[in-house]
């Protein structure tokens, strides 16, 4: 029987969750890295065994975790195993913590600023690893989105990365600005079916392709519009929360934006809002069916100003029909006096017959469906706030 195994990054360490193909009773394994943030963890599509997480301090900044055995242990890149990552003080060790942004811009111009609406040079500055997106083939080769926004490669497992220095390097790059939660590059999706091709989000910038392994980038926003930037049509400048897309189609790419649920037919050349009946289209996360190309996942909050589900109640909304029309999936989630927030990065489908569907709180709850969101349990509760949620299904 097939197992599953949900990896969980909170604001104070990472949990692994284990449970065999029924998925009703859960193994928590952690915390790992304890007292760390834990912004993104996840599993090698080419190796079930190997892991990575980013790992993150204040005090000691960024670190690059790997484990190659499910998460039993872990280790720095470029650290031997078994020897400690940080130094006495508390300070990141080895090679893994080495992310500079290249300088030079695609004109041969340096890219060292970037200018606020107002006007004002701002310095781009590395401040955390985002996100992680480990190649589709090679367990060795990683993608990551880090805060100021850029991305990053590794091809030897987390020892060494370097800047796909094409993106911030494309000509808008010193319009972008941060969001609320920083200029983070959140989202990267790599497409299945077209080598080279990838899929990035920024907030507050925008969505972005690149059809040459991220030598050249392309930004794809027409379509989307934002009401508090000065131009609300621009190419960039809009706030996208997190975008979606299913395997066996990944021209369809679905999106959370800051307001506004979208989709795209054309990979991102164009956009048109599925926000439909939704109580309100504002939220982080967005996810697609592991087996349905056409039903959609999103998680409702009230507003950009209040972080919690409408009416206190919350609610998983579903569309089986790529947008549109959404279902509330309310059976066994909390309809009163409910005050949590549900991240971008904090939703993950398994691949199992019956599609289970997995998503972690603020509030240190992590949810789970076994019946593609018909009804919910929590597989664990009252751990810190849930910043990242992955699934992998393991033979």
């Amino acid at each position: 029987m097939s197992k599953v195994r949900v990896l969980v990054g909170t604001r104070k360490g990472a949990f692994i969750l284990t449970s065999d193909g029924k998925r009703e009773k859960w193994d928590v394994s952690g915390p790992h890295f304890s007292g760390w943030e834990i912004y993104h963890m996840k599993g090698s599509p080419a190796d079930p065994n190997r892991l990575y997480a980013s790992q993150t301090s204040g005090w000691f900044g960024q670190i690059i975790q790997r484990s190659n055995d499910g998460g039993k242990t872990w280790h720095q890149p470029g650290t031997p195993p078994g020897e400690p990552t940080t130094t006495p003080e508390g300070m990141p060790k080895g090679e893994s913590n080495k992310f500079v942004y290249d300088t030079t811009s695609e004109t041969g111009k340096p890219l060292t600023t970037h200018q606020f609406y107002d006007g004002t040079q701002h310095p781009w500055e590395f401040k955390r690893v985002w996100h992680l997106e480990p190649s589709l083939t090679d367990p060795g080769t990683v993608y990551a989105g880090v805060e100021d926004a850029a991305i990053f490669r590794t091809t030897d497992g987390g020892k060494t990365w370097h800047e796909l220095a094409g993106l911030r390097g494309h000509g808008t790059g010193p319009k972008w600005q941060p969001g609320a939660g920083g200029m983070c590059l959140h989202t990267i999706l790599l497409d299945p079916s077209v080598p080279g091709r990838m899929f990035i989000a920024i907030s507050a910038a925008g969505a972005f392709r690149s059809d040459d392994a991220g030598k050249t980038w392309k930004p794809i926003n027409r379509g989307l519009k934002s009401q508090y930037i000065p131009d609300p049509n621009a190419e960039v400048g809009h706030c996208v929360h997190r975008i979606a897309l299913h395997r066996s189609r990944p021209n369809v790419l679905f999106m959370q934006k800051h307001w506004d649920v979208m989709r795209s037919d054309d990979a991102g050349d164009n956009w048109h809002e599925v926000s439909g009946n939704l109580p309100t289209d504002f939220g982080f996360p967005i996810d697609v069916h592991a087996h349905e190309p056409e039903t959609i996942y999103v998680v409702p909050i009230k507003s950009d100003g209040e972080h919690f589900p409408p009416e206190g109640k919350l609610r998983v909304y579903r569309s089986r029909t790529g947008g549109n029309e959404w279902e509330a999936l309310t059976k066994g989630l909390p309809q009163r006096d409910c005050y949590v927030n549900v991240l971008r990065d904090a939703m993950a489908v398994d691949s199992l017959d019956k599609c289970g569907i997995y998503f972690g709180t603020t509030g240190g709850q992590v949810y789970a469906s076994a019946d593609a969101g018909d009804s919910w349990a929590p597989i664990v509760r009252d751990l810190p706030a849930v910043l990242s949620v992955e699934v992998q299904t393991l033979p």
